[in-house]
């Protein structure tokens, strides 16, 4: 159903406010089951029910809440679409920020707080999209199913993961969804604007790494030094070049990079093009391999003491259907000697990109801005569509924004004075808007 300007208008303005009074709640999630979602549970459920739609917040543990509601399709035997976001945010250290990290504030054409960009703002484009619709009485061809969920930035014990477990029925006749770190706009060489659209996740492998030798004085010689044993192949692993592979997502994205800069595409050899991406780069230059990065260290209890043990703690994060190669590659450079214990493992995502969803998303972008070029890109971390998958469900990252062209987007993600452009915003809403009336 076609909105007028009035109502164009009410959508951007309340997706703005929105954005603001969640970032105003201040819904930290510390990690190690300290996190409080309940307040902004409360706001998201009562906004849902001041505009007549029915929702449940869902308690998985103390405090730690979701927040779920069914838009009721027309053709209800179709099957239906999961639209969902988190509305937990990680911690601030308030000192190294210009601005209230809680505050909402706008300035310089910016909406200024932890949550802006992950993913309040997200949050805020499905409230505002589906209260416009309890409004103009408008009904979607399927059945939706808005999520809000809590947990997702300390692993989705108490969000995702709980209710994919313990509350499956809800999610029962439900086969795909749109979530969050997608369809926002990468201006590359040569002025082209990209609609990055997630399609693809790395997994993860956080691996403990044990040395044993021999314990002993510190004034001793001692060839058998649990210490410089780990310290070696902590030296190994970090400084090992993973060779650069091809996935099916990662050669979609950087072919069209390659044809729209000019330069040559070659599955083997095609990082020359991350010069071409700016900000982007560093996150998008991590999808081109798998990674291991050496994060914790741990050895000794006093200064003149040999310890018996020495320890270390590898991230590994591997692109889908390279996970076996990860584990191996890190086995076979920590050595012989070196124990190795996976603390932490999590499946790599890739679905196709296309198919009617994916067709709904480029028109959607491209009413909205028609110079703009939809991609799909692998993304080097993770998101709740992960735990969605395990039901089924084929998931996409796409919350639209466009964004100025020399934004670094990615480094406001868990970052100092994170913050999101007010007309990126309403550009936002406008692209949802569509997209969820063609699906």
């Amino acid at each position: 159903m076609k909105l007028t300007k009035e109502q164009i208008t009410q959508l951007e303005d309340e997706t703005i406010l929105l954005c603001q009074e969640m970032i105003r709640i201040p819904s930290v999630n510390y990690g190690e089951a300290k996190g409080d979602e309940r307040k902004i549970a409360e706001y998201v459920s009562a906004k849902l029910s001041e505009v007549g739609i029915s929702n449940e917040v869902i308690e998985s543990a103390k405090n730690r809440c979701n927040v779920v509601a069914k838009i009721p399709g027309k053709k209800p035997k179709l099957p239906g679409l999961v639209v969902h976001g988190h509305i937990d945010v990680v911690p601030v250290n308030e000192k190294d920020w210009s601005m209230d990290p809680f505050g909402g504030e706008i300035k310089d054409g910016f909406i200024w707080g932890r949550g802006a960009v992950d993913m309040k703002d997200m949050d805020a484009m499905i409230l505002a999209t589906v209260r416009m619709w309890q409004r103009i009485k408008y009904q979607p061809e399927r059945n939706i199913l808005l999520v809000f969920f809590g947990d997702e930035e300390a692993g989705s014990t108490y969000g995702s993961r709980w209710l994919v477990k313990n509350r499956p029925e809800i999610f029962a006749g439900y086969s795909e969804a749109v979530s969050e770190v997608g369809g926002f706009s990468l201006t590359i060489t040569g002025g082209h604007r990209l609609y990055l659209v997630e399609a693809a996740q790395k997994g993860i492998q956080w691996i403990k790494l044990t040395a044993t030798g021999r314990a002993g004085h510190g004034s001793f010689i001692n060839p058998d030094n649990a210490v410089t044993k780990i310290s070696q192949a902590v030296e190994r692993i970090g400084s090992y070049d993973w060779p650069q592979i091809e996935t099916k997502t990662g050669a979609k994205f950087f072919k069209k990079v390659a044809e729209l800069v000019g330069e040559k595409y070659e599955k083997t050899n095609f990082k020359h093009l991350l010069k071409h991406l700016g900000g982007a780069s560093k996150m998008i230059g991590a999808t081109i391999q798998n990674t291991a990065n050496p994060t914790m260290l741990n050895a000794g209890y006093k200064e003149n003491v040999i310890p018996q043990t020495a320890s270390a703690v590898i991230d590994g994060r591997f692109l889908p259907g390279f996970e076996n190669d990860l584990h191996e590659t890190i086995k076979k450079l920590a050595g012989p000697e070196i124990e190795m214990e996976i603390l932490v493992r999590d499946k790599a995502l890739e679905v196709d990109f296309e198919g009617d969803l994916v067709d709904q998303m480029v028109n959607a972008i491209s009413a909205e801005d028609p110079d703009g070029i939809v991609v799909p890109y692998l993304m080097s971390g993770g998101t709740d569509n992960k735990a969605l998958s395990d039901l089924g469900i084929k998931g996409y990252g796409f919350s639209p924004l466009k964004l100025p062209a020399d934004l670094d987007f990615f480094a406001l993600f868990h970052g100092v004075d994170e913050r999101v452009p007010v007309d990126g915003l309403k550009f936002g809403v406008r692209t949802l808007y569509r997209f969820l009336e063609t699906v």
